[in-house]
């Protein structure tokens, strides 16, 4: 006679197997299998029952999509991906195969974080450039720069077209009219056709390389990054304190590697004319006019003058 306990036994085992079988059946009946299985018509209840981990996570994952909480909070096993899948026949058997692919959040995470890669600030703000941006909002919110705002448009619609320009762009005007924001525009949207940028903030620049003097390391890095990237920035030139050594052994030859090779912006309250008598004196050697005027000489043929005209917009609640 069976002892009580072996019929406690079976009889659990029955039910353990009594729910998975109904488990099974209803996954396989689920909405979404039942669309997966009619492109694939020929595969039996029997051929998937092996592969019913890969089937409930495909369910479970397109069912967390569906109610998407967001990137952040992703439910799914891999964030920001969901499971696919796919059946193949070999040797008259067949095999469900299962991978992951991305969403469209973390797809678009994903080419943020590729686009703030090519882009480096020093001592600027990089929320300036790391931004979407709206060509209304920037006319609308000053029409006296509305000329500004489309000629930058056109530079980045020719360098879209045509590839890295010969010529930069020298924005001037007034304090706060947004030279920088616009120029944090050019960046962001050429960064997006994968050319990558470094905007300088000149007054601290200038300051700081007189500490990288003793890490020379950092300061043939730095040198060689800011010849070597495709658009750079020099924002508010003619503000900082001129150093003989910065301006003759860093800038100079900055701007001489990239002549002709790849264009640089600036952005100033002065015009050009003034950067040659302001780069022409140091406290410490006096007026130097040759050196002044051979740095003039690197940047007004290829730069395109771009007056930035406005109200000063600092201290605004949205400083664009």
């Amino acid at each position: 006679m069976e002892s009580i306990g072996g019929v406690l036994g079976r009889i659990s085992a029955d039910g353990l197997r009594t729910q998975a079988e109904d488990a099974a059946r209803k996954l396989l009946n689920d909405p979404l299998i039942v669309q997966w299985r009619a492109e694939h018509a020929d595969v039996s209840d029997e051929e998937l029952k092996p592969h019913l981990n890969k089937l409930y996570q495909y369910v479970s994952e397109a069912r967390n999509c569906a109610a998407c909480p967001g990137l952040e909070r992703c439910p799914n096993d891999f964030p920001g991906h969901y499971t696919v899948l796919s059946l193949e026949r070999w040797n008259g058997r067949a095999y469900v195969h299962d991978r992951k692919a991305e969403c469209g959040k973390y797809a678009a995470y994903e080419a943020n974080e590729a686009l703030k890669r090519r882009i480096r600030c020093f001592y600027v703000d990089g929320r300036m450039v790391h931004r979407e941006y709206d060509i209304d909002e920037m006319i609308g919110i000053d029409r006296d720069r509305a000329i500004a705002v489309e000629r930058l448009i056109d530079y980045i619609a020719q360098t879209q077209s045509e590839g890295l320009q010969r010529k930069g762009l020298y924005l001037v005007g007034p304090f706060g009219t947004g030279k920088t924001y616009l120029m944090g525009y050019l960046l962001h949207e050429l960064a997006k056709c994968g050319y990558s940028g470094v905007i300088v903030y000149m007054p601290e620049f200038m300051e700081e390389l007189k500490n990288m003097i003793s890490e020379p390391y950092r300061m043939a890095e730095t040198i060689a990054l800011l010849k070597e990237t495709d658009l750079l920035v020099f924002d508010d030139i003619g503000a900082e304190h001129v150093n003989a050594w910065a301006r003759d052994h860093v800038i100079g030859p900055i701007l001489n590697y990239r002549m002709n090779r790849k264009p640089t912006f600036y952005t100033s309250n002065h015009p050009l004319e003034a950067l040659e008598k302001h780069f022409g004196f140091t406290s410490k050697d006096g007026e130097e006019a040759h050196k002044g005027r051979r740095l003039l000489e690197r940047i007004a043929p290829y730069v395109d003058v771009v007056v930035v005209g406005g109200r000063n917009k600092r201290g605004e609640a949205a400083a664009y």
